[in-house]
């Protein structure tokens, strides 16, 4: 796998839907094109821009700019920014806000910010007046590559993450690859893990690729783009596929299952972002694989060296804060949404490469695993 040569044009990746098909498109300084791209899809309909305190600082200007010269009207909705804004009050805040702003069937909600605000602004979209369209404007790489794409949207439940939502495609995705100048380095990180995923789960030379410019991902360019489109490609084509998770879309959760449960026993907080802890998730779905015999130490130990020298965390000790018992994490992924009448349902590996859905895991074999994984200082 090379990288493609920079083009002028940006990449479109489309989402195959049947009537709902959509285009992801991506490159640089595409947030100017999002009035006249909108109106494209929906003349003389009304924006509803949702997004948080953090990015409408950044980048909300820019937006409602691009708006008002394609002559479009526009109001904006503020939440706080961070995982917290996923609960039902700022669901209802937000809900709220667009019914009292008269935002109708005919116009677009536009999310505008990372995976939090593309599933909370989607689920209201979802929601408002049984379902607005939406646009995803992600400024984040985690929802560039991830949570921007497949039309899952939700908030999160005090007994676990996303466990309250519905099924809401967008109508177009925008992935502006500059928004990312200004993202700080961690989120770059912990975006980063969802890109590793697609490699880890079902393309060993794109992980191979990543191995080797890893470090030109992070600089920015041709590399960045290319992994970006690579990604989205992945997740598009399962998509398309299996849009609501009754096969193989449940890949699309490597290292989710253990990294949800660690992230919820961290309170949804700066302790442990939702990237990182994918991150370390998957480095324990690889042990754990390897711990029943699926593959050998050495693919271990070749993803936890990648995800170690990106500067994601591998072990449950790297997490700041008291640290979460295997009884408690036990609690938490019994709150999984794969789970099935009780069984647990486990994304694992034969290989880099070669993820598969396990069912029926034995829920003692998972609890003796993290003990012991917990036990590492």
């Amino acid at each position: 796998m090379t990288v493609a040569l920079r083009t002028i044009e940006p990449i479109v990746v489309e989402v195959g839907l049947g009537q709902r098909s959509y285009g992801i498109v991506i490159g640089r300084n595409l947030l100017v094109s999002l009035g006249q791209r909108m109106k494209a899809l929906r003349p003389g309909a009304r924006a509803a821009i949702v997004t948080d305190e953090t990015v409408a600082k950044h980048h909300l200007a820019a937006a409602e700019a691009s708006l008002k010269a394609a002559g479009i009207p526009s109001i904006s909705v503020h939440v706080p920014a961070g995982e917290g804004s996923k609960k039902i009050a700022t669901f209802e805040d937000v809900c709220e806000a667009l019914i009292a702003e008269r935002i109708e069937r005919d116009d677009l909600v536009v999310a505008l910010g990372g995976g939090v605000i593309g599933d909370l602004a989607g689920f209201a979209a979802a929601s408002v007046r049984r379902g607005l369209d939406f646009i995803q404007v992600p400024t984040t790489l985690l929802a560039q590559v991830d949570s921007s794409v497949g039309g899952k949207t939700g908030i999160n439940s005090r007994h676990g993450k996303n466990l309250i939502g519905a099924f809401h495609q967008p109508i177009l995705v925008i992935a502006d690859t500059a928004l990312l100048d200004t993202l700080p380095p961690r989120e770059f990180r912990a975006g980063y893990a969802e890109m590793a995923k697609y490699g880890l789960l079902g393309d060993a030379a794109f992980f191979a690729w990543l191995e080797a410019n890893w470090s030109d991902v992070f600089a920015g360019g041709a590399a960045r783009e290319h992994a970006i489109a690579v990604s989205c490609r992945a997740k598009a084509a399962i998509v398309a596929r299996d849009e609501r998770e009754h096969g193989d879309r449940a890949l699309l959760n490597l290292g989710h299952t253990f990294g949800h449960a660690f992230e919820a026993a961290a309170g949804f907080s700066q302790r442990l972002l939702h990237g990182e802890a994918v991150g370390l998730g998957m480095a324990l779905a690889f042990a754990f694989s390897a711990r029943r015999g699926l593959l050998p130490d050495s693919e271990v130990d070749r993803v936890v060296h990648h995800l170690a020298t990106v500067g994601l965390p591998t072990h449950a000790a790297q997490i700041p804060g008291e640290r979460a018992s295997a009884d408690q994490l036990m609690d938490l992924i019994a709150q999984d949404k794969k789970v099935k009448r009780g069984t647990l349902t486990f994304i694992l590996a034969r290989g880099i490469g070669s993820a598969f859905v396990a069912k029926d895991v034995d829920p003692a074999e998972v609890r003796a695993f993290l003990i012991e994984k917990l036990a590492v200082q």
